[in-house]
């Protein structure tokens, strides 16, 4: 570059340029292989052009001004009243729009409440592209998705609410559901006392006619500007879920009190809030005492989505990284040519690629667990642990990624500062690193020939593999041990990573699969990334990461 100015100091170089547009989901060759492997191949073009979309430039600074101009919240309008209001910036609102409009918040239903065929990998897809660029707004997104399947509990609400939850128009006014061309879910289960223990909570839920009224609160009220909310409170039978809409049938607000909106590590251009329920009005979903039982249906969709949100955030970073390493020269040498810096990618490149195939195969699983018990006992059992692993690995795996991009990634100017606040959210929400390692073991105890049918299943799959053995030989001492808890966490990872390894030999090449099950069931990886792997592996993996232009 030339100089021009009489006042510049210096010329910019060796600077990587922008990222511009990206097809994520065709320089993404792990994941088009991965697409074909689990079933949904046929869904491939609107893939693709999902991909096209979200990768703009265009949506990457959309992305920072919905995070740098937060919700506010309006509790009360200029004459007095209560309004309850939140205000978005409109970036905020056209990641909604997107998101709603390919199906992102209810693809995988169908217009009578049953799953559409194949449909989970396409939508896991589809959200794990979207958490690349933007993380906030797929919380609604996720909610909206996810309260489907707890609706199903009460078949009158779901005939009620599902035409406005399948609807492809993104309607942000705050307007009776019944005047909306489509609406979106939110939840209210943790209180103050409790946390994650929903037993302990006190709101109390009291019949009113066919309704109920409910007084109490709640700690964390996820995306308070929903149209509806599952909500968890007392009645006289137990614990019970409601359904709260944000109006009356009236067309009259609701008493929902938002007190505050949480000040949050990251997921900033979501609204996150606490709430009082003044005798608002609810219905029930499903019998009362059942409510655990009922959310239930919700919380494992949520926690697919938990894993495919973390892995978004993985792969976003891995992109900068990898971009940044083929422009900056050091030493007289691209970054991505020095050897040190080449296994720290692939290292990184190998973990991403793991975690795709075992959240695309969890996601295949979600498929068929209707018509086959083996994919279902699948679902059910690994689905804990996808989460623990794939969630508890993001924020050291964004780290490194930014450590590749050195002082330029560290800097507000970049994404990674936001995926690195962004990257804790996933293992705290919908269950902690502890409660989802207890979870697994409280399904084994529930469905111990559904633990063996699984660990069958991967032991034909991948025991030829390299420490495969070893590592399945952990697990089935970590479920039977008398100390099971206190080996809970061991058990639950491994047994992520080898049903990562399985998920792997049916979707990735044979060299990458076996430096996966080298490196990764072995025992002796380093905490940090940087495992040496061999040379053409290490060229491939990062290729497949982020294919050349």
């Amino acid at each position: 570059m030339s100089v021009t100015s009489p006042f510049a100091t210096h010329e910019v170089f060796n600077q990587s340029p922008p990222v511009g547009d990206v097809d994520l989901y065709s320089s993404d060759r792990a994941l088009t292989g991965a697409i074909s492997a689990f079933g949904a191949g046929r869904a491939a073009d609107s893939l693709r052009e999902f991909g096209i979309t979200f990768g703009r430039a265009e949506m990457t600074e959309l992305a920072r001004l919905a995070n740098e101009y937060t919700p506010k919240l309006r509790t009360h309008d200029r004459q007095g009243h209560r309004a309850d209001v939140i205000e978005f910036h409109s970036a905020y609102h056209r990641f909604m729009e997107e998101s709603v409009r390919a199906g992102v918040h209810a693809s995988v239903w169908a217009a009578d409440g049953s799953l559409v065929p194949g449909e989970h990998v396409a939508r896991s897809t589809r959200h794990y592209l979207a958490s690349q660029v933007e993380q906030g707004h797929l919380c609604p997104i996720t909610m909206t998705h996810a309260a489907t399947g707890a609706l199903g509990a009460e078949p009158s609400l779901l005939k009620e609410w599902l035409p406005r939850i399948r609807s492809r128009d993104y309607d942000p006014r705050f307007l009776p559901a019944s005047q909306k061309k489509g609406v979106t879910f939110g939840m209210g289960m943790t209180e103050k006392q409790g946390g994650t223990d929903v037993r302990q909570n006190t709101t109390q839920a009291t019949p009113d006619g066919d309704a109920y009224r409910i007084v109490g609160h709640k700690w964390f009220f996820s995306a308070p500007m929903c149209d509806a909310f599952l909500v968890l409170a007392q009645a006289k039978g137990g614990l019970t879920c409601f359904l709260m809409p944000r109006h009356r049938p009236d067309g009259s607000p609701n008493a929902l009190r938002l007190m505050r909106l949480k000040e949050k590590l990251g997921n900033r251009s979501n609204a996150s809030s606490e709430v009082e329920f003044e005798g608002a009005y609810a219905q029930r979903c499903g019998p009362e005492g059942e409510g655990v039982k009922t959310i239930i249906g919700m919380v494992q969709l949520t926690r697919l989505d938990c894993v495919t949100g973390s892995l978004g955030i993985m792969q976003g970073a891995l992109r900068y990284a990898v971009h940044h390493t083929r422009y900056r020269t050091v030493f007289q040498r691209k970054l991505v040519d020095q050897p040190l810096m080449k296994m720290v990618l692939g290292d990184l490149a190998l973990e991403r690629e793991g975690a795709l195939a075992l959240a695309l195969r969890l996601a295949s699983a979600f498929d068929k667990s209707a018509s086959d018990p083996d994919e279902a006992a699948f679902a059910r059992i690994v689905t804990p642990a996808a989460k623990m692993w794939v969630c508890k690995t993001t924020p050291a795996f964004v780290y490194e990624a930014m450590e590749c991009l050195g002082g330029n990634g560290y800097v507000e100017e970049a994404p990674l500062a936001r995926f690195y606040r962004e990257s804790p959210v996933n293992a705290i929400w919908e269950g902690s690193g502890n409660v989802m390692a207890l979870d697994l073991l409280r399904g084994a105890a529930r469905e111990p020939e559904a633990v063996q049918r699984v660990l069958a299943s991967l032991e034909k799959s991948i025991r030829d593999l390299p420490n495969a053995a070893q590592a399945l030989a952990l697990v089935k001492a970590g479920f039977a041990s008398p100390e099971r808890e206190a080996f809970a966490r061991r058990t639950a990872e491994v047994l992520a990573l080898l049903a990562a390894t399985e998920a792997l030999a049916k979707s990735a090449p044979s060299d990458i699969v076996e430096a996966f099950a080298r490196n990764r069931l072995g025992g002796l990886s380093l905490r940090s990334f940087g495992n040496p792997l061999p040379g053409e592996c290490v060229e491939r993996l990062i290729d497949r990461t982020f294919e050349r232009a």
